[in-house]
């Protein structure tokens, strides 16, 4: 659990600083990607030549599941870090929050699961939160196009957790961050190469941490992975709502509206009880041990 807790705050930051930069010299989404990708594989690479099993820990026996994955990875991605780029951090960072509810939609559709009246109602509410942090037509709202990249790349988390069930079956979490942190990696690069700029040290010097964040925060999530069920660690990724909200304030001096703190409120409790309820459910399949 302090593991899932170091990763929420390190997501917070790495957000935060990747905001921070751009509000010091104009950036692309893809510029944002290739950065936070050749900063954070450092990171990874220690990662996996820590594990004693050298380049093998990486090796596949499903590339194109891998391709398949890095393309949803990274097109989900490029439109966070467009979202981040047209919105306040806590508002960005709470909307990145429904891929939950993305989530149970996506499971009625392509894995034919059953969803009963209390996940229904945690979609609902969830969609309520974001109509109320979104405020259509009413003054002072967010960009509706930062919100409408920021919903595409929770669309796309919750698509790509479809996948990872399928790689998960095969592939070990190192190779699976990886290979994702390449794909990333060559994408933004060539964004980067069209579009890049000189930057300024400064700039160049947070983008470096922020990236350096974003590859510890891969590694704390994928590690409490080993040590907790996952419905006991996704409460603890709200904590990175916190972290933004005071990361906001303290880099960007930026305080989240009461609307945005209310569609905060919705939207988490919504996925906190997706998560609890989906928890009761397996409990009442699976028979107890013992």
């Amino acid at each position: 659990m302090a593991l899932r807790a170091a990763a929420a705050f390190s997501f917070s930051l790495m957000y935060a600083l990747m905001k921070w930069a751009a509000t010091l010299q104009p950036l692309s989404a893809g510029e944002m990607v290739f950065y936070r990708s050749l900063f954070g594989l450092p990171v990874v690479l220690l990662w996996v030549f820590g594990t004693g099993s050298g380049l093998a820990v990486i090796s596949t026996r499903r590339p194109m599941v891998h391709v398949w994955r890095g393309a949803l990875g990274v097109s989900g991605i490029f439109l966070i870090f467009q979202g981040l780029r047209l919105l306040p951090l806590a508002d960005a960072t709470t909307i990145g929050f429904t891929a939950p509810i993305f989530a149970t939609l996506l499971s009625i559709l392509l894995l034919k699961e059953t969803v009963g009246r209390h996940r229904w109602t945690a979609v609902i509410v969830g969609f309520l939160g974001v109509l109320l942090m979104v405020r259509p037509g009413a003054a002072g709202a967010p960009p509706l196009m930062g919100v409408l990249f920021a919903l595409g790349g929770a669309f796309v988390a919750a698509s790509v957790t479809v996948t990872l069930r399928q790689l998960g079956k095969t592939e070990t979490a190192t190779a699976i961050v990886f290979w994702f942190f390449m794909a990333c990696l060559i994408a933004g690069g060539v964004v980067t190469a069209i579009e890049g700029r000189t930057l300024d040290w400064t700039v160049l010097a947070i983008l470096a941490a922020g990236g350096l964040a974003g590859g510890l925060a891969q590694i704390l999530m994928t590690t409490s992975l080993r040590h907790a069920p996952v419905s006991a660690l996704v409460p603890l990724d709200y904590l990175q709502l916190v972290g933004a909200v005071v990361l906001g304030w303290a880099l960007l001096s930026d305080a989240p509206t009461m609307a945005t703190l209310a569609g905060a409120a919705l939207i988490a409790g919504s996925g906190l009880y997706t998560a609890w309820r989906e928890r009761v459910l397996r409990r009442e399949i699976t028979p107890a041990a013992g």
